[in-house]
């Protein structure tokens, strides 16, 4: 049988290739990614919904006691599936995309298709604070991935139909195709050309038909605007960007303290119970943070503030317009220490929806609070609802005109649109200039693993070492003589620079043609001296392990060498010509930029 397929393959791509140009092939298997995508944003979505349920028939009869308890019920699902059956430990959705972008050519195993499917609904579905968006596009992603491998494509398209799964996910999710292009060129550093474009089109939109083939014409979040943007709004627009870059710095700062905190926890169980009751703590007191919270952006879009605060231990002030306040900014505060917690503890979710549920909250309490202090008109709580879920995405993803388009497409119009320029602007100077990296690209920048706008660091980091290594040296040992040297070595090599090691492999230092050639002639000191008479040491060393090609390059800037020795685990390995480093260099450009 499965030769069969082999065959069948092989002639499909004959035919294909006879047939079909590459451009063109790509335009169709965009269609499927699209297609694909959709399907498992479904897929994902009503096995959540399903686990969801069935979890709140439990809360309606217990009231708020299964809080401490359905999340780390979620938590002790994903454990059982990660650590027994998977064996791998957990990942991070997006940083595990963008990993396999730079560094392994755009290929991600199987596992990142099913886990997912399974790990995220179990958390997102049992309470834990999370997003679902991330595990999707990963799922995506991996089949994507899987496509490639079937067709044989090369990395340059393997990574645009990586591109094209994540616009496919976030068009479905949102149904908004632009805003899903947009976040595909922000997130995944492509190059805005036409080439890369149309599949990004039509993969969205595919996408965006085979959601309604499902689910209709249903939306996330119902808005319908009621007041348009005034021009003395302005600096309203303006604080409402400055409070949420702030929470933005706020939500990396939280993050990293919390993971760091958890990862001092060499239990992995012991995780799980610590994390999993105070996330049940924390619900237990605030309701809102539970699951994803889309209740609460639609509610707070409907002004119904009461179905919000419904369940807390604030309820019972619920017309008190302070004490509501007082909430929001606690589910703006504490929806970050609790989505992270989730993740933490051994959890899987993203953090987009986390994000906008925060700035629905910080939006809509600033408005309540300018309203309050009645220092000018009456503002519209429904836009400042909408503007802070822009501020907040920008500042959190540092993708501003991902977050712009999105809420326009969501309004179903650019009636926001200075609003939204306005806050999200602010919002992302302050963390643009406060945070070097964002939660999705910290990790991997510190290995150098970090695709970016700057072409020549994507190019550096899209090299790898193991390419330029050169290992045809003759290698000396330091007690050799110098008639060995100039057997064992000149006479049989081809090259001017010979590598000197102990018998340990160690490098002790290196000869270069140049150094002995006075002495070649000279028949006198073949016999009395030896090869450590003439070895030097190298003006710098490589590390296997340690140097990225970013600091491999920056060796050969600082030292002036042509050829710099390779190290292994301290050992000899071979050495890094300039030349060919350069040669490789133009050749990934070409490829790149093509």
């Amino acid at each position: 049988m499965k030769e069969t397929l082999s065959a069948l393959l092989r002639k499909f791509l004959i035919w294909k290739y006879k047939h079909i140009s590459e451009r063109n092939f790509v335009f169709i298997l965009s269609a499927l990614i699209g297609l694909v995508a959709g399907l498992i944003s479904v897929l994902i979505k009503n096995i959540t919904f399903a686990i969801a349920y069935v979890a709140e028939l439990g809360l309606s009869i217990t009231r708020n006691g299964l809080y401490f308890f359905l999340p780390m019920l979620g938590l002790f699902g994903v454990y059982l599936m990660v650590e027994r059956l998977y064996k791998k430990g957990v990942f991070n959705p997006i940083p595990t995309v963008l990993y396999a972008l730079s560094k392994r050519g755009g290929k991600l195993s199987r596992d990142k298709f099913f886990f997912p499917l399974i790990t995220a609904p179990l958390t997102a579905g049992l309470g834990g604070s999370v997003g679902l968006l991330s595990p999707t596009i990963l799922s995506a992603s991996a089949a994507s991935s899987a496509f490639g491998d079937l067709f044989h494509l090369n990395r340059k398209t393997r990574q645009l139909l990586i591109a094209c799964a994540a616009a496919g996910v976030i068009a479905t999710s949102f149904q908004s195709p632009i805003a899903a292009v947009v976040f595909a060129i922000e997130i995944f550093s492509l190059d805005l050309t036409f080439a890369s474009l149309l599949p990004l089109l039509i993969a969205s939109l595919v996408s965006v038909i085979t959601s309604f083939f499902f689910v209709g014409d249903q939306v996330l979040f119902k808005v319908t605007l009621t007041e348009t943007f005034l021009v003395n709004d302005t600096p309203l627009y303006l604080l409402l960007g400055l409070f949420a870059g702030l929470v933005s710095v706020y939500f990396h700062k939280v993050h990293f303290a919390i993971t760091g905190f958890f990862q001092k926890i060499r239990s992995k169980a012991m995780r799980l119970v610590i994390g999993g009751l105070f996330i049940g703590a924390m619900l237990f007191a605030i309701p809102p943070l539970y699951g994803e919270g889309f209740s609460v952006i639609n509610n707070l879009l409907a002004a119904n503030h009461e179905a919000v605060i419904e369940g807390s231990f604030m309820n019972r002030w619920a017309d008190n317009p302070w004490i509501v306040i007082a909430l929001l900014v606690g589910i703006t505060l504490f929806k970050s220490v609790v989505m992270t917690t989730t993740l933490a503890a051994g959890g899987t979710g993203g953090i987009i929806i986390p994000a906008l549920v925060m700035g629905s909250s910080l939006g809509n309490a600033v408005a309540k609070l300018i309203n309050q202090l009645g220092f000018t008109h009456e503002v519209s709580e429904a836009n400042f609802t909408l503007v802070g879920m822009a501020a907040i995405l920008a500042g959190v993803l540092q993708a501003p005109l991902t977050a712009i388009f999105l809420i326009a497409e969501i309004t179903g119009g650019y009636a926001l649109f200075i609003p939204l320029m306005l806050a999200v602007s602010m919002a992302y100077l302050i963390t643009k200039n406060s945070l070097n990296h964002t939660i999705y690209t910290k990790e991997l920048a510190e290995k150098d693993a970090l695709l970016s706008f700057d072409k020549d660091q994507s190019v550096l980091t899209l090299m790898t070492l193991d390419s330029v290594i050169e290992t045809n040296f003759v290698v000396l040992g330091a007690d050799m003589t110098f008639r060995e040297l100039l057997q064992q070595g000149v006479a049989q090599s081809s090259r001017n620079l010979f590598p000197v090691v102990d018998e340990n492999l160690q490098l002790v230092g290196i000869i270069l043609l140049d150094d002995i050639r006075p002495f070649l002639f000279d028949q006198t000191v073949y016999d009395k001296t030896m090869v450590k008479d003439y070895m030097n040491r190298p003006p710098d060393t490589i590390s296997y392990e340690k140097d990225s090609m970013q600091k491999v390059m920056q060796r050969f800037q600082d030292s002036g060498a042509w050829n710099l020795p390779v190290l292994k685990a301290g050992k000899y390995v071979g050495f890094v010509s300039k030349s060919k480093l350069l040669t490789a260099y133009r050749r990934e450009l070409i490829n790149f930029t093509n």
